[in-house]
C-alpha cells in the first residue's frame, strides 16, 4: 500500500522491499489474499537485468548506422500508474485496455542491473454518477461484486526494440470490400531519431507493397491505403468461410534492414447498416446475439481456452453475434471471434454516468480503441456508451420503493432530456470512432428510446416480465411502438444458477439476501414479483422455477422479434450471455458455464428455421378456443419449396384434433405467415399439447443442405404445452 514516505522512497534502487508481498504479475491486486479488501494504490517493484543487446558494448545487427532502441511496454494497467526505472520517472499512463511504451534506450544501455517500480492506482468511484474512471462495468454494474476493484497490472509488462525508427502507433482497417476487390487503410505513427526516407512494406498473404516514405526528426503521421485484388472475403459463419489473411508492415532503412514491424491476422469484408439492418459484403443478415460482460470478472485470469469457448458455446447457441457490453476484453476473445465467424457489437467501457472532466480522455481512448481492434473482422459496429444516465444504482435503491420510483423518474427524464452525457460525450466520442475507423456503423450510445425533436433514437432496452409489466406484454408493445422493435439489445430475468453455493442454500428460506444482491447481483424485489421465494418449499424448487421463467421469458421475446423480421425488426441481442463470476443474473450460463434452461430456449429460438405462434395460454377450460397467427421464419439462404405446416393437438402422445394445414414455400431469409391457428379445447383435464409440424410434402425429401452450418432435419416441430381443467 502507498503512503507518501513509502512514493518518495521506493522508485530507488537501493530502497529495500525484501519484507513485501509477492505478486505474480499479471494479476488484479484483489486475487491475492493478502490485498483482497483493499483498494490501492499498490507500489510494485521488480528487478531484471538486461545483458546483451541492451547492455554496454553490445553487438549490433546495424551497428555502423545507429545503435537499436529499446522500449518498456505495458500491455495492460487497470486503472492509471506512474512509472519510473532506475529512480528516474518515464510517465503516468490512464486507461485500461490498450498497451502503454516508454523509451528506455539510454536507461538500459548505462548499465545492466535495472529496477522498475510502478505506482498502480484504480480509484473507488464514490460518485457513481459522476465516474471518472473509464473502466465500464468493472467498476459499475449490477451483474458484478459491487465492491470489487480490478486494480492491478493485469497484462504483461515486456521490453520491445526497434531500430532508429519505431512504429508507436499502428492501425490497420479494411474499408471497403467486394470479390473483385478490397481497400485496407493504414496509419502509422513513426518516431524517428533523425531525418531520412524509409520504405514501408505492406505484405498480404504474400504480395508485397512498397512506399518510399520521407521522414522529418521525431513523430510523423503516415497514412496510406492498399488494395487486394480478388480477395478472399471474410464472412460470419451464417454466410460463408471466416477467411483471414496475414498482413504485416515493416519499417525499412538504408540497405533494406527492418527497422520496426507490426503484424495483424486481418479480415476483408464490408460492413453496413441501414435502418437498423445489417449488411455483411451486401448481405442482408438478421443478427441473433447475446450480450456478453466480462469471461471472468478477474479478466487477468481469463484464459485462452476460456474466451474461445464462449465464442463457440455462443455459435452453438445458433447466435450470430456477441455485444461485448460497456468493457474490451482480452485480445483472445477476438481472435476466437475471427476464426469462428462470429460478429462482434464492440462498446467503449463506459457505463452509465461520468463526470465531465473526461471527455478529452474518452476521445483519446476511442481513437485506442480503433487501433487496438480495428483490424478484428469480426467487430461490425462501435458503441460509445451504454445507457447514458447518470444513475447510482445502490441496493438501497433497489430495495426502496420510493427510492425506485425516483429512480425511474430519473431515468425517464435522462432518456428526453438534453443531458450532458448523452448529448455531448457521446456524439463527441461517436465522431471520434466514425473519423478514425470509418469503415462500420458507430452507435452514440445504446439503450436510447425514441424521443422529440427527431424520434430517433438507438437501440432498445426493455423489461416486460422483470423490472415492469409481464412478460406477455412484450408483443403488445412493439405492435404499439414499432420503432421500438428495430434492434432491441437487453431483454430478460434472473435465474438461479445450477452452481449456488455462494448462496448458502441449506440456509432456506433465511438467505441473506442482503449479500446476495451486494456481492451476487440478485435482485429480490424484482424477483418476488416474478418467482417469490416464498412460494416454494426448497431452496431446489425455487431454482428450477426461475429457469423455467427465464426460458419461457426468453423464447416468447426472441419468436416475437423473429417475427417481425426486417419489419422493422433488424437483430435482437438477449441480456446476458454468460456470468464471469458467481451470481444470479440474467445470464443463461453460469460462471462454471453449466447451462440453465434459457440456454436451450435461446438456442431453439434461435434455430436458423423456426416455427413459432402467438402466445398462447398456459391454461385453458374445456370448450375455449385457442386462436394463434402461425408463422415459418428461414434464416437460410435457400428457400424452403413443397413444405406442408400441420397442427396437432395431443393429450398426452393421442392426437385428439387436427387443425388446417398449409402448403407452399418460404422463401431464403424471410418470415412468412402460413395461416391461423383456431381450434376448441376438448373435454378432457390433464396438459393438452400443441404441436406444430413442418415437413416436405415428398416423404423422401432429404435433409435441407444450406451452404453454411448445419444441415436441416425434417420434420421439425415446436410443442406448447397447456393445463386444461
Amino acid at each position: 500500500m502507498a503512503d507518501e514516505e513509502l512514493r518518495r522512497a521506493y522508485p530507488e534502487p537501493d530502497f529495500v522491499d525484501d519484507h513485501w508481498e509477492l505478486l505474480e504479475i499479471p494479476c488484479h491486486w484483489r486475487s491475492s489474499p493478502v490485498f483482497s479488501d483493499t483498494d490501492g494504490p499498490l507500489l510494485h517493484r521488480t528487478r531484471f537485468d538486461a545483458p546483451g543487446v541492451f547492455g554496454p558494448g553490445a553487438d549490433h545487427a546495424d551497428e555502423a548506422d545507429e545503435p537499436r532502441r529499446s522500449w518498456l511496454v505495458l500491455d495492460g494497467v487497470f486503472y492509471t500508474s506512474d512509472v519510473w526505472l532506475d529512480g528516474a520517472y518515464l510517465g503516468d499512463t490512464e486507461g485500461y485496455f490498450f498497451p502503454h511504451a516508454f523509451e528506455i534506450t539510454d536507461a538500459l544501455a548505462a548499465q545492466s542491473e535495472h529496477l522498475l517500480a510502478l505506482e498502480v492506482s484504480c480509484r473507488p468511484e464514490t460518485d457513481k454518477a459522476a465516474k471518472r474512471n473509464l473502466t465500464g462495468v468493472f467498476q459499475h454494474w449490477d451483474l458484478l461484486d459491487q465492491d470489487w476493484n480490478p486494480g492491478g497490472i493485469w497484462q504483461p509488462v515486456r521490453i520491445e526494440q526497434s531500430g532508429p525508427v519505431r512504429i508507436r502507433h499502428f492501425r490497420a482497417v479494411c474499408r471497403d470490400a467486394t470479390t473483385a476487390v478490397a481497400t485496407i487503410a493504414l496509419r502509422a505513427v513513426l518516431d524517428t531519431i533523425a531525418a531520412r526516407t524509409v520504405e514501408l512494406v505492406t505484405t498480404i498473404d504474400g504480395v508485397e507493397h512498397r512506399r518510399a516514405q520521407p521522414l522529418a526528426l521525431g513523430e510523423n503521421r503516415v497514412e496510406w491505403t492498399v488494395p487486394v485484388v480478388a480477395p478472399r472475403l471474410w464472412w460470419p459463419h451464417t454466410l460463408g468461410d471466416p477467411e483471414l489473411a496475414d498482413l504485416s508492415v515493416s519499417v525499412q532503412t538504408d540497405g533494406g534492414l527492418v527497422s520496426d514491424e507490426r503484424h495483424r491476422r486481418i479480415g476483408l469484408r464490408s460492413v453496413e447498416m441501414h435502418d437498423w439492418i445489417t449488411f455483411v459484403n451486401g448481405e442482408r443478415l438478421f443478427l441473433k446475439g447475446s450480450n456478453q460482460g466480462p469471461t471472468k470478472m478477474a479478466l487477468a485470469e481469463a484464459t485462452p481456452e476460456d474466451l474461445a469457448r464462449d465464442i463457440a458455446l455462443a455459435k452453438a447457441a445458433n447466435l450470430d453475434f456477441l455485444r461485448v457490453h460497456a468493457h474490451v476484453s482480452k485480445p483472445e476473445l477476438y481472435d476466437a471471434a475471427d476464426e469462428a465467424g462470429m460478429l462482434l457489437w464492440q462498446d467503449m467501457p463506459l457505463q452509465w454516468g461520468y463526470h465531465r472532466s473526461v471527455r478529452a480522455q474518452a476521445r483519446r481512448q476511442a481513437r485506442e480503441l480503433v487501433d487496438l481492434l480495428g483490424h478484428h473482422p469480426s467487430v461490425f459496429v462501435w458503441c460509445g456508451h451504454n445507457e447514458p444516465m447518470a444513475l447510482d444504482v445502490e441496493p438501497a435503491t433497489m430495495t426502496d420503493p420510493r427510492s425506485r420510483a425516483g429512480l425511474v423518474a430519473r431515468a425517464v427524464a435522462a432518456q428526453v432530456l438534453p443531458t450532458w452525457n448523452k448529448s455531448v460525450l457521446d456524439h463527441s466520442i461517436r465522431k471520434v470512432l466514425d473519423t478514425t475507423d470509418g469503415s462500420r456503423p458507430v452507435v452514440p450510445h445504446s439503450g436510447v428510446f425514441p424521443h422529440p425533436p427527431l424520434f430517433a433514437g438507438t437501440d432498445t432496452h426493455t423489461y416486460f416480465g422483470w423490472y415492469y409489466g409481464d412478460e406477455s406484454q412484450f408483443a403488445t408493445a412493439m405492435r404499439w411502438w414499432p420503432r421500438l422493435a428495430r434492434f432491441v439489445t437487453e431483454f430478460g430475468a434472473q435465474a438461479v444458477p445450477a452452481d449456488a453455493e455462494f448462496l448458502e442454500p441449506e440456509r432456506w428460506p433465511d438467505l441473506d439476501w442482503e449479500r446476495a444482491y451486494r456481492r451476487h447481483a440478485l435482485q429480490k424485489p424484482f424477483m418476488d414479483r416474478a418467482v417469490p421465494p416464498a412460494d416454494h418449499a426448497t431452496f431446489d424448487e425455487w431454482r428450477a422455477a426461475t429457469q423455467r421463467y427465464q426460458a419461457i421469458l426468453i423464447r416468447h421475446h426472441v419468436e416475437t422479434l423473429r417475427r417481425l423480421k426486417y419489419r422493422p425488426c433488424g437483430g435482437f441481442a438477449q441480456f446476458n450471455f454468460a456470468d464471469g463470476f458467481p451470481s444470479v443474473t440474467w445470464s443463461v450460463l453460469g460462471h462454471d458455464r453449466q447451462a440453465k434452461a434459457g440456454y436451450a430456449a435461446l438456442a431453439d429460438a434461435c434455430s436458423p428455421v423456426l416455427l413459432v405462434s402467438d402466445p398462447l395460454p398456459a391454461a385453458a377450460r374445456p370448450g375455449d378456443r385457442l386462436v394463434a397467427d402461425l408463422h415459418v421464419v428461414n434464416d437460410l439462404r435457400i428457400a424452403l419449396d413443397d413444405m406442408i405446416l400441420s397442427v396437432h393437438l395431443l393429450l398426452g402422445e393421442e392426437e385428439v384434433a387436427r387443425g388446417r394445414s398449409w402448403t407452399g414455400s418460404v422463401p431464403a431469409d424471410s418470415c412468412v405467415r402460413v395461416g391461423r391457428l383456431d381450434l376448441l379445447v376438448p373435454a378432457a383435464t390433464g396438459e393438452l399439447a400443441v404441436e406444430l409440424v413442418l415437413r416436405p410434402a415428398d416423404p423422401d425429401h432429404p435433409p435441407v443442405t444450406p451452404a453454411f452450418g448445419p444441415d436441416v432435419q425434417f420434420p421439425l416441430r415446436r410443442r406448447t404445452t397447456i393445463a386444461v381443467g
